[in-house]
């Protein structure tokens, strides 16, 4: 892809398309500030760049029918998710639709190179597939801040040898397109935003529940990153005053009483007290180790150790939520991250806490709900945070 488009109304009318798939030239018009000979030009000139192609005769409105219009067909993104545990790889087409998807089990501690090594062969796998020659743009999300207009991670607490790497201009090397860069809980907000629950919201918060715990926060449509990339960090807000030590160095941070890892402690810990049947079972099938799939597995079974576990660190994930929702007053909460398999009984446990601790007025009409695409969420968000660059004005 080497065009971008001319100007904003040009910009507008490639969103448009990617966001509604095709439409007809007075569709379009609906849609935009332009009078009908603005718009034929503009239409025109997208049209003779390539990224634009016409698909078709649109129904007719009544006189002559005019043709479609959709994004060039040929036009692939790489989506790339990079969680604490696993990577996420995926193309999608211009309308961000995921053409193919693979995951991987990765670690990110074992450094940038290592990562990008698994990345890049699972991109190339994709490739060789057949689902894209090349790519036109890629987007990745990794688990910490990131300084948003550089594509550099900043001081990330469970990614040690990432502080500084450049990582947009590393990965855009290698893979011959432009690249941008962000937080993976801000991506998975915008996978939820594009083609999940949050599609019609404009405010909204999007808590992730992973190895760690951060948030997405979406003001007027527009995701808000803070002045140096962390905003939404509130695994490391403290929910337990003098409380178990974290790995940021500070005490009784959310994160280090409720998130998988620490799930997957208290777990090992109950299972090693004898205080579970059923976790010391799964912890000797496992080769002496448990997860937080062990903990949801156990609780559907009706292991009431397990199922207080989670109350509990929904609890906690309930009281911060409940603080956040008095600050900002979104229209909808997510819920999403690999501890979102805990499913109806963690989001009980967080549901109760926000409802009775925020007031009425803002809590009266607050959706509390699960993300809608599970791991895909992330992948979609990084094709439309690429697609978001391309589609701006140089």
């Amino acid at each position: 892809m080497t065009a971008r488009p001319a100007n904003a109304h040009q910009a507008r009318l490639l969103k448009l398309l990617r966001d509604s798939g095709p439409n007809s030239r007075a569709q379009l018009g609906d849609q935009v500030d332009l009078s009908r000979s603005k718009l034929a030009v503009e239409v025109d000139r997208l049209l003779e760049t390539g990224l634009v192609v016409a698909d078709g005769l649109a129904a007719s409105r009544g006189g002559r029918r005019s043709h479609n219009i959709r994004l060039a067909p040929g036009l692939r993104f790489l989506g790339i998710d990079i969680g604490a545990t696993s990577v996420d790889v995926a193309v999608t087409n211009a309308e961000l639709e995921i053409l193919g998807h693979i995951n991987q089990p990765m670690d990110v501690r074992e450094g940038p190179v290592a990562v990008f090594e698994q990345v890049l062969s699972m991109a190339a796998k994709l490739r060789a597939s057949g689902l894209a020659e090349g790519f036109d743009g890629a987007g990745i999300g990794v688990p910490g801040p990131v300084r948003f207009p550089e594509g550099v991670p900043v001081a990330p607490p469970i990614m040690p040898g990432w502080d500084g790497f450049p990582v947009r201009e590393a990965l855009s090397q290698e893979l011959g397109c432009p690249v941008m860069v962000d937080n993976d809980v801000n991506l998975m907000a915008m996978g939820e935003q594009h083609a999940g629950v949050a599609r019609s919201v404009g405010d909204f918060l999007c808590v992730k529940i992973g190895t760690g715990i951060g948030c997405g926060i979406v003001v007027g449509g527009e995701v808000h990153r803070g002045t140096t990339g962390s905003a939404g960090d509130i695994g490391h807000i403290q929910a337990v005053p003098d409380g178990r030590p974290c790995a940021c160095g500070n005490r009784g941070c959310l994160e280090a009483h409720f998130s998988g890892a620490a799930l997957a402690r208290d777990a090992l810990e109950a299972a090693q007290q004898g205080l579970s049947v059923e976790l010391a079972t799964r912890l000797e099938a496992n080769g002496g180790r448990l997860t937080a799939v062990d903990v949801a597995a156990a609780a559907a079974a009706g292991d009431a150790t397990s199922l207080d576990l989670i109350r509990e660190g929904g609890n906690r994930v309930g009281q911060v939520i409940a603080g956040l929702v008095s600050f900002f007053n979104p229209g909808l909460v997510l819920i999403g991250g690999g501890v979102t398999g805990l499913g109806h009984t963690l989001l009980a446990a967080i549901r109760t806490q926000v409802y009775r601790q925020s007031l009425p007025l803002a809590t009266n009409n607050l959706p509390i709900v699960l993300g809608e695409l599970g791991p895909t969420a992330g992948v979609i968000g990084a094709a439309r945070l690429i697609s978001d660059h391309l589609f701006s004005p140089a």
